[in-house]
């Protein structure tokens, strides 16, 4: 179950089961007036970043092997990462501080990656709230996690011009192109695929 796509569901007037399924994907897509394109990549992606639109909070809870694993250049070896091994502030302190917007630790660790497709850093969290009017998302980010899971996403994909790429089809040169922007590499990029073509399937039906 996902609180954050049953509160979605309910402002889209279907069931709010937390269930992510056909009946779901339309009513996105209807609510918030995208085409069967927009919305299949918008949904592909974020379903993929969110774990089934069941995350939509960055977890840095990493052992001090997956932290050398996740920022290479960063921490050269496991003693490095041993201090920031379990301690997600201390972790966003270290890596966050200093980029995106964040001129302050306090920032780095308030400022991490929340909605169905991470929006990261003061910068992001910022725009979002300027561009959404909504200023309280820079005093209570964790709306992003719930609320405005969904409104993130799309925001992400509007700041980046997506829709745009969105709008060449559903096809694999196009899912690929958005990959890379969303991911900064290829990484899933199978799964991406598959659930942008399913969900492509439901709404082009």
């Amino acid at each position: 179950m996902s609180p954050a796509m049953k509160l979605l569901q309910a402002k889209c007037g279907v069931s709010a089961d937390g269930d992510f399924g056909p009946n779901t994907a339309r009513a996105i897509a209807k609510h918030y007036e995208l085409s069967p394109e927009r919305a299949a990549h918008l949904l592909g992606q974020a379903s993929h970043e969110s774990g089934g639109f069941k995350v939509t909070r960055e977890n840095l809870n990493y052992s001090a092997e997956g932290i050398c694993r996740t920022w290479k250049s960063r921490f050269k070896s496991i003693e490095d990462a041993e201090p920031f091994a379990r301690n997600p502030k201390a972790l966003a302190e270290n890596v966050y501080f200093g980029r995106m917007g964040n001129d302050t630790p306090e920032k780095a660790s308030l400022y991490i990656g929340r909605s169905f497709l991470q929006l990261t850093g003061y910068d992001n969290h910022k725009a979002f709230a300027h561009d959404m009017n909504r200023p309280d998302v820079l005093t209570d980010p964790s709306l992003l996690e719930g609320d405005l899971a969904f409104e993130g996403a799309l925001w992400f994909f509007q700041k980046n011009d997506l829709f745009k790429l969105a709008d060449e089809g559903v096809n694999d040169d196009t899912i690929t192109r958005i990959t890379k922007r969303v991911n900064g590499g290829h990484h899933g990029l199978a799964d991406r695929t598959e659930q942008t073509n399913k969900i492509y399937g439901w709404l082009a039906a």
